[in-house]
């Protein structure tokens, strides 16, 4: 499996997380799932702690059509000029040769992606899901959605909860005095990574933690995600920046900064 800025990302699929997952909760075992994107990976870089927290995860999807790029471009071996031509054409293929960057990695998997899969396919009384993060009252509009959509889906908790280090033991609480065993949490990257990774051992009966960013809102409908054919032609960035100008620096980050921050770097690691 591939390591992108120090980062391992797994190869895998979007049915094939969620069957893991999904038997992960039966497992003695806690686990946790993060979801690398480009703008994760820079911020690694400058956050230890952060890069720990993601290498110490029991699996990390390729959340990004750039890191399935960045996983292609790495195996590019030649130096000087023709290195840089290279990662020209192989950032061009991302529009016009997709199948091109799918060799290492083989399919993007969204944070967003995983946490519907997992609502869909979990059986009754198997999956007891916990929702903590994003906005007050979000997390229980993700619950009045899903349940309309699942008759099987089994939603225990909510809470919008908040990452800072104070308030870990109120939250805690609230999710150990549930049934819960499986926590998805959306504060944010770093915040949610960070959080599990402090306080998944003090969580009872939780067997695997997902961090899903901003999933809850496109779920409750707060904010609408790039209709597929953008998502699938690696321009959901676009939507984005469309709908909320704002995000430009991250935008910027995660389209420009990210792959020439891939091209200066010499570490190719497998």
């Amino acid at each position: 499996m591939p390591k992108i800025l120090d980062i391992r990302v797994d190869d895998i699929t979007l049915q094939e997380a969620t069957e893991t997952i999904i038997q992960w909760t039966q497992d003695n075992e806690q686990r946790y799932v993060t979801t690398p994107n480009p703008e994760i990976l820079l911020e690694s870089e400058k956050n230890v702690e952060f890069k720990n927290a993601l290498n110490r995860a029991d699996l990390n999807i390729p959340d990004g059509t750039g890191i399935l790029w960045a996983a292609k471009y790495q195996k590019i071996t030649e130096n000087g000029r023709r290195k840089k031509l290279k990662w020209i054409l192989s950032l061009l293929s991302i529009l016009f040769f997709p199948r091109y960057i799918r060799s290492e990695l083989r399919e993007r998997v969204t944070g967003a992606d995983l946490m519907k899969n997992i609502c869909l396919k979990a059986p009754k009384n198997v999956v007891k899901i916990f929702l903590l993060g994003a906005n007050e009252g979000v997390a229980e509009r993700v619950k009045e959605e899903l349940e309309k959509k699942h008759k099987n889906i089994e939603i225990v908790g909510t809470y919008s909860g908040s990452p800072k280090l104070e308030h870990d033991s109120g939250i805690i609480e609230k999710i150990n005095s549930t049934t819960a065993n499986m926590l998805f949490i959306a504060f944010g990257a770093p915040k949610q990574e960070l959080w599990i990774a402090r306080n998944l051992k003090k969580l009872n009966k939780i067997k695997v933690a997902v961090g899903v960013g901003g999933t809850f809102d496109f779920i409750a409908g707060t904010r609408k995600r790039a209709p597929q054919w953008l998502q699938k032609i690696g321009l959901e960035w676009l939507y984005r920046l469309i709908q909320q100008p704002l995000r430009i620096a991250r935008i910027y980050r995660a389209t420009i900064k990210f792959p020439v921050r891939v091209l200066k770097s010499r570490t190719v690691s497998w």
